[in-house]
């Protein structure tokens, strides 16, 4: 057996090598040698389809993030301040839709972009929500601001008043006149009296033809109620008398506490078969619906022309009212004041002062006269002061007095 360890092979005994060592140079030794190449690409990672997918998951990452930028920038002028320095009115007529609104907007330099309001709006589920309407949009107003006034419906409002005492001529005359209002005014005047003395709010883009039936309305629903809760005892045939009557003492009076006196003289003075000798009667016979020129006073001879509304000449009423009569006038002929009066005169005060006598009555208008009288006398020293002064500083023109002129309430026998 053999004992030998190099024989063997066994540890530590250097073993012959099998090819021989051959030496490098310094460059060869510094030279890199080549890495494990990489492993071969699978076929699957080879397809078109795949690289396609790729692609397209890549560009909608890069959409959603496009998308989420613009979003986030978007609602950022969604609610910053608006462009406009200034208020300003802005008006979205029915039918009107979000892409208009917003073109309009921006025309008017209201927004600043018409895309991102009609978006914003749209993403708010507001699309079909924006009311028609004239809107008044504060200075600096958001676009979010905007559509939610828009939203909201309040509109600007405009007011139409007709006062009591008006006529219905020249209560038309202002619902002509308001800027406002579309369309045009009725063909038909309605009848005198007809329309409530009231006032009517309104949002642009109303007709005329709506606000003359609204009027006409209320005062036929007024004249029914109140006609309906009149005195037992009145000497008025039918509700047409009861207007006339209710007309004339709304022009003879604008006092709410001599109302129901004064509509208890006309009454007591129709029951005892006497003429209303009422001024406000002459002067629509003379001047109709239009009214009496605020430069024209009432002379002696007026009384004596004869008209069919010259109460100081017809019996009992004339045949139409003479003014359109408010809710108080018509109150006051309904349930008048329960007295004996048979005349009033102006008292130079505005109001009036009542009698039910003749002899106390003719007192009552002497003391008006002779008020009259000091207050004529006392402007025409002040008219002569004012003409002295005039001609010392060399001017000559003065004023005139002139007319015989009369109170026709001082004239009421």
């Amino acid at each position: 057996m053999n004992t030998n360890a190099a024989d063997n092979g066994e540890f530590g005994q250097r073993s012959t090598p099998s090819s021989p060592i051959v030496p490098k140079t310094a460059s060869e030794a510094l030279r890199p040698e080549a890495g494990t190449p990489p492993p071969k690409r699978s076929r699957a990672s080879r397809s078109q389809f795949v690289v396609f997918m790729n692609f397209v998951i890549s560009l909608v990452m890069l959409l959603v993030l496009a998308a989420g930028f613009a979003l986030y920038f978007g609602k950022q002028e969604f609610n910053e301040p608006g462009p406009s320095a200034n208020a300003d009115t802005f008006l979205v007529k029915p039918n009107t839709g979000v892409q208009e609104i917003a073109e309009q907007l921006e025309r008017r330099g209201l927004i600043s972009d018409a895309r991102i309001f009609r978006l914003g709006v749209r993403a708010f589920g507001n699309d079909s929500a924006l009311k028609a309407g004239e809107y008044e949009i504060k200075p600096q107003a958001s676009m979010r601001d905007i559509m939610e006034l828009l939203k909201s419906g309040k509109s600007v409002m405009y007011s139409l008043t007709v006062p009591e005492g008006l006529t219905v001529e020249q209560a038309l005359q202002r619902i002509a006149d308001q800027a406002a209002l579309d369309g045009d005014m009725p063909a038909t005047i309605p009848p005198e009296g007809s329309l409530a003395t009231d006032t009517l709010r309104f949002t642009r883009g109303a007709t005329r033809q709506q606000m003359v039936d609204k009027l006409l309305a209320d005062q036929k629903k007024l004249v029914e109620d109140v006609w309906q809760r009149r005195a037992p005892d009145l000497p008025l045939a039918n509700v047409d008398d009861f207007v006339i009557l209710a007309s004339i003492v709304e022009k003879e009076t604008g006092k709410g506490d001599e109302r129901s006196r004064v509509a208890a003289v006309f009454l007591n003075r129709l029951a005892k078969g006497m003429r209303l000798q009422s001024d406000p009667t002459i002067i629509y016979g003379l001047f109709g619906g239009k009214g009496k020129p605020a430069d024209r006073p009432i002379y002696q001879s007026d009384i004596k022309k004869p008209t069919p509304y010259n109460t100081y000449l017809i019996n009992g009423l004339p045949p139409t009212p003479i003014a359109n009569p408010g809710r108080a006038a018509l109150e006051a002929v309904a349930n008048p004041s329960k007295t004996d009066d048979l005349y009033f005169v102006a008292d130079g005060t505005g109001g009036h002062v009542f009698a039910a006598t003749l002899a106390e009555h003719n007192e009552n208008v002497a003391r008006y006269r002779a008020l009259q009288k000091k207050l004529a006398d006392e402007a025409a020293k002040a008219g002569a002061a004012k003409a002295d002064a005039a001609k010392v500083e060399g001017q000559t023109d003065a004023p005139v007095d002139g007319g015989d002129d009369v109170d026709a309430g001082a004239a009421a026998q």
